[in-house]
């Protein structure tokens, strides 16, 4: 089969493609015929060599951590009846980036019909997040909330499930293509990033208290700038740094609660849990995943380029 691995670290062009030996079911395992790959900005993070201390991979490997596809075999103590079956699941730090891969069946979560595999893709990392950061921020009817970064993969999710609580949503995010993609998922109102006064904008818009909740998927300069518009007694949570780095602050004074990804790490009972939720909401036309960009495996390169140019909205695929 046909794998994209990363050669060495670096650049996108370490990505190649090259054939190694089919995948076979281990024990507890399946192996799923993938059909679409979820990439995601940390992917490109790792495939440079910059979070090397954080994830246990080294050069040569195989990226990509989600995958949709159809169960082609199982290995022993799994249920057959997930022979041929639709399929999403998270297969950690790598192995994804691949016509097949061998997958823990303890983290299997079927796609409903009538949902496609491509969309069901879009939700395997971010829709569990987005739904677990509902959770932990106790995100509900009547918080103002603030989301920066809202016209990517989570953010586009984000807006739309804070609405579905009954929340009043600020959303952030960079230039007229973007801003008018968060206006149409149903934003109260919408800020451009590159806009000088993009602070006093969302000031405004959020009222003189503030955010009850600022969901930030930027940090850097962003996200500490962000973090004054918190209300006292509010929730700041960081899931996402694609501009470098989380905004170090200090929040005990004003009673505000920090959060970061490390609080939505999920075991695998949680993750199905999340998951199907996100799929279902999906399936019925509740909750609209946003692809912004597909690519073959053969491109995957070209994927992580559109990833780091910042340019597309939403989520990116790479497909076999």
């Amino acid at each position: 089969m046909r794998v994209a691995l990363v050669k060495e670290f670096g650049g996108p062009e370490v990505l190649v493609t090259t054939e190694v030996p089919d995948p076979v079911a281990g024990p507890g395992e399946v192996v799923v015929v993938v059909s679409a790959v979820d990439t995601i900005f940390v992917e490109t993070q790792v495939r440079s060599g910059s979070f090397g201390e954080h994830f246990p991979v080294r050069p040569p490997y195989v990226p990509g951590g989600g995958i949709a596809g159809t169960v082609r075999a199982v290995g022993e103590g799994v249920d057959s009846a997930w022979l041929g079956r639709r399929v999403i699941t998270s297969l950690g730090f790598s192995g994804g980036y691949a016509e097949q891969a061998a997958a823990s069946a303890a983290k299997l979560v079927a796609v409903p019909d009538g949902l496609g595999l491509q969309e069901a893709a879009a939700l395997v990392h971010d829709g569990v997040t987005a739904a677990a950061l509902m959770e932990s921020t106790g995100l509900g009817a009547g918080d103002r909330v603030l989301i920066l970064g809202a016209s990517g993969g989570m953010g586009t999710l984000l807006v739309q499930l804070a609405k579905a609580a009954g929340a009043m949503v600020v959303g952030v995010a960079r230039g007229e293509r973007k801003t008018s993609l968060v206006r149409e998922l149903g934003a109260d109102a919408v800020v451009d990033a590159t806009d000088p006064e993009w602070l006093a904008q969302a000031r405004t818009a959020l009222g003189p208290a503030g955010a009850d909740v600022i969901l930030d998927g930027v940090g850097g300069a962003l996200g500490l700038a962000a973090f004054a518009l918190t209300a006292d007694g509010g929730r700041f949570s960081a899931h996402g740094a694609p501009t470098g780095g989380f905004a170090p602050v200090d929040a005990e004074r004003r009673g505000i609660k920090l959060l970061g990804i490390g609080d939505v790490q999920l075991t695998d009972e949680a993750y199905v849990r999340l998951a199907a939720k996100a799929l279902g909401e999906a399936a019925t036309g509740r909750l609209r995943p946003v692809i912004g960009g597909t690519f073959p495996l053969t491109r995957a390169a070209q994927a992580h380029e559109a990833i780091e140019g910042r340019g597309l909205r939403g989520k990116v695929l790479l497909t076999t």
